[in-house]
């Protein structure tokens, strides 16, 4: 009789990858990205467990809308106060926090729970090339 493996949480071996965002459409590369986080990309892949890698973005501010995305869309955050309504434009966001374009384009790709929470932390975004992680010795992908 076969069983289906499933990973346990502690045996899951995690990697570095840093990724160059200059010219890439934000929604492609966010759920490549996504995957990467999730662990959808190892053959030990399950569900229930966190078996993604970190991934580090850098170049942030040089990522890329298709359309009148640049002037149309909108980013909002409310302050749970009357009246409290914040918006910006991706063009404002990305001369201002361009790291949180990609943020939340990852962060609305995985799953709305305990475990996609704990899949986020694992995502750090830079608006150049310097990041501290060297000593992680990241692998550089190409999307």
């Amino acid at each position: 009789m076969r069983t289906t493996y499933m990973a346990k949480p502690g045996a899951v071996e995690r990697n570095w990858y840093i990724v160059d965002a200059t010219d890439h459409t934000v929604g492609r590369l966010a759920s490549r990205v996504a995957t990467i986080l999730r662990g959808k990309n190892k053959p030990e892949y399950t569900p229930h467990v966190d078996t993604g890698d970190f991934v580090i973005i850098v170049n942030a501010e040089k990522v890329v809308f298709t359309g009148k995305k640049l002037t149309q869309k909108m980013y909002r955050r409310h302050s749970l106060h009357p009246g409290g309504l914040k918006e910006i434009s991706a063009e404002g966001m990305l001369k201002s926090h361009p790291e949180r374009i990609l943020f939340s384009a990852i962060r609305g790709m995985l799953p709305k729970n305990t475990l996609g929470r704990e899949q986020l932390t694992k995502l750090r975004v830079y608006k150049g090339t310097e990041h501290p992680h060297e000593a992680q010795q990241p692998v550089a992908i190409d999307l």
